[in-house]
Formats: C-alpha cells, sequence, structure tokens
C-alpha cells in the first residue's frame, strides 16, 4: 500500500499534527490548526487511520456531567511519527516541480 493521497487539505491536518506530534487532538480543534471546515477533516482523519498513520480513542466522560458528547481523540502512530515528516517533504517537492533543478550546480552562485 503506497501513501495516502497528499492533497493540500490531507497536508494541512499532517502539518496540525506534526505541530505537536505527541499530543492527542480532537477534531475540532485539528479542523481549527488545519483552517479547514470541520466536516471537511473527518474523512481526512479516518483515512489517515486506516493507513496506519494516525490512532484514535474515545474520551471517557459522563456526557450529562459535561454537557457535550465524548470527543474522539486523534494522535500520530508510531508508524505515522516515523512517515508523515518525509511524506510531507516529499509532497512539498512534488508540488514544486524543477525546483532543484533551477539550483545551480556545484552551490552557491
Amino acid at each position: 500500500m503506497g501513501e495516502p493521497r497528499m492533497t493540500m487539505p490531507t497536508r494541512a491536518v499532517l502539518a496540525a499534527f506534526m505541530a505537536r506530534p505527541a499530543d492527542e487532538h480532537y477534531g475540532l480543534e485539528v479542523s481549527e490548526a488545519a483552517g479547514l471546515a470541520p466536516g471537511s477533516i473527518y474523512p481526512i482523519l479516518i483515512r489517515l487511520e486506516q493507513y496506519g498513520w494516525l490512532e484514535s480513542r474515545w474520551e471517557d466522560i459522563d456526557k450529562h456531567a459535561e454537557g457535550r458528547p465524548p470527543r474522539r481523540y486523534y494522535r500520530l502512530s508510531e508508524k505515522g511519527a516515523q512517515d508523515v515528516p518525509l511524506a510531507l517533504t516529499r509532497a512539498n517537492e512534488r508540488r514544486r516541480p524543477g525546483s532543484a533543478s533551477l539550483r545551480p550546480q556545484g552551490g552557491l552562485m
């Protein structure tokens, strides 16, 4: 299985996780950090979890005492922590085709 499709929204979600890679994040928090509409991030989160880059768990709270439903928290998996930085770098390089070939050979001009 290759890498997940690295669309701009996918990269924004992954960048939000990489900003604090050891932390757990819930959907609305990821949405705000990525600058995306809340409904648009859930398919991305699900896809990244199926790929093995994210892990998730449901918050264990009393929804009546808290006055809100439980949140699903996501965090980078061990595989994600290893793979995501390189995948983001590759995706950004593909986005700028030819940028490496424009550099003069042999270093500084």
